[in-house]
């Protein structure tokens, strides 16, 4: 079996003020998703999200369920959402062949039994990000090339958040239950991502930061806007952003990274705003 899993528990704010950066780290930051022909998954127990992570170099590697799902095969009660972060590979899904490109992105809906992962060149190996939440209706396996994600620009270099988001995996492209994905580029120049900063109480999100430079980091933000806790990370890291928190971040370079969401609303302006002269 290639799959590692682990589980991660909801913290409540009042408990997540008092937390030093060890456990911080612990509770929130996802480190070694993507490792040579092993998937690894964090089971969240926030809306039952699973972030993860596969690298198929020597062979293809098959998605399989893991003990907390309880279910016969992973797919059996959940959706995915996949972008590829790497060189060119295929996603097979019941038989059925998906290639995927730098940056494309393929939706999985609930009940395909076989999910595989391979590249197309083992000296430049696919690396495939997911994201699973909990399905209650089967939709349609569909690929979405970044060419055909919805585009949105925000921000300007005076405050040193110029950026493109690329909705991928959002209700406006694909039809889903609540797995939401995009991914937003930083212009170079530009550091700060999601400032201003929100939070949405209907929904929590993970980040996904790659083409972070080497010896670059970023370093992100999150906690409730008067209590923010800060959390250093390196290229190919994720976090977890529970319903109550701030989810931004600022880098020593321009990056790129994932967002996905899962929760009662598909609805992408659902947030509520935080000034940033009232955050603390």
């Amino acid at each position: 079996m290639s799959n590692h899993y682990e589980v991660r528990y909801a913290a409540s704010p009042k408990h997540v003020k008092a937390y030093d950066t060890e456990t911080l780290r612990d509770e929130f930051l996802i480190q070694d998703l993507l490792m040579p022909d092993k998937l690894k998954l964090v089971y969240t127990h926030y809306d039952r999200y699973i972030v993860g992570g596969v690298v198929p170099v020597k062979k293809s590697v098959k998605l399989e369920t893991i003990d907390p799902l309880k279910a016969e095969y992973f797919l059996e009660r959940r959706e995915l959402g996949i972008i590829n972060v790497g060189g060119n590979g295929t996603v097979t899904v019941d038989g059925f062949v998906y290639k995927l490109g730098y940056k494309d992105a393929l939706y999985i809906g609930r009940g395909n039994e076989n999910v595989t992962f391979s590249s197309d060149d083992a000296a430049k190996p696919a690396k495939f990000y997911l994201n699973s939440t909990p399905a209650h209706k089967e939709f349609p396996t569909k690929k979405v090339s970044k060419e055909d994600a919805e585009v949105v620009e925000m921000g300007s270099l005076e405050t040193a958040n110029a950026r493109t988001i690329r909705k991928l995996i959002v209700n406006s492209t694909v039809d889903t239950c609540q797995v939401q994905m995009g991914m937003t580029e930083l212009n170079t120049g530009s550091v700060w991502n999601t400032m201003p900063a929100h939070v949405h109480d209907r929904r929590m999100e993970v980040y996904f930061y790659f083409e972070v430079p080497e010896d670059q980091a970023v370093c992100h933000f999150m906690g409730q806007p008067q209590e923010t806790r800060h959390i250093w990370m390196a290229n190919n890291e994720a976090v977890i952003s529970p319903p109550w928190s701030i989810h931004s971040g600022s880098g020593t370079s321009n990056y790129t990274f994932i967002w996905g969401m899962a929760g009662e609303n598909l609805d992408y302006g659902d947030m509520d705003h935080c000034k940033i002269s009232e955050l603390r």
